[in-house]
């Protein structure tokens, strides 16, 4: 399944993968369809020396839905691991950002180069159950590393770079994209 995300900086697209990662990709494919993340942000950008207070560095993005819209989160999701997936958080990954196990709601974000400890058996949590991949970016990670490199303080991007829209690309059900 195929989902485009347009940005202010460019375009993205997106491969859920449903088949391994069947609960993660619904749940982020019912926001797409609800159009929750139109309006939504790029907001949080991770690198090597914005995350002082953890030993276990990562590179990554992080959107979420637009909270202005008024539409409540859906119930948090089971945590589908990577080691059940066999999905791994490569460079371009697609993934559920988390709190706890089973806390996934709306929150993703996209790796900016390999980063195995986010995958079941890393240290990037206590937990040590990793965060749950679902795809992967198809084309745009030239934007994706845009977004990355946009002014910030702390790991906030100063200002968010907008979505102006997520949608998927064959549409749902016979749907026509943008209509």
């Amino acid at each position: 399944m195929r989902v485009v995300v347009e940005t202010e900086l460019g375009s993205l697209e997106l491969e859920v993968d449903v088949d391994r990662a069947p609960v993660t990709g619904a749940n982020f494919l019912r926001y797409v369809d609800g159009g929750h993340y139109d309006g939504g942000t790029f907001y949080r950008t991770v690198h090597a020396d914005n995350q002082p207070s953890d030993s276990i560095r990562i590179a990554v993005i992080q959107a979420g839905r637009n909270r202005e819209a008024g539409a409540a989160t859906f119930p948090p999701i089971a945590l589908e691991r990577t080691g059940a997936t066999g999905l791994a958080h490569l460079d371009g990954t697609i993934s559920m950002a988390r709190g706890g196990p089973d806390s996934a709601t709306h929150s993703f974000f996209i790796c900016i180069g390999d980063q195995p400890s986010l995958d079941q058996g890393g240290m990037r949590n206590a937990d040590g159950q990793g965060f749950a991949a679902f795809g992967r970016v198809v084309a745009g990670m030239d934007v994706v590393r845009a977004i990355h490199a946009a002014p910030y303080e702390g790991q906030r991007l100063r200002p968010p770079v907008g979505i102006v829209r997520a949608y998927r690309k064959d549409g749902p059900a016979g749907a026509v994209p943008g209509t």
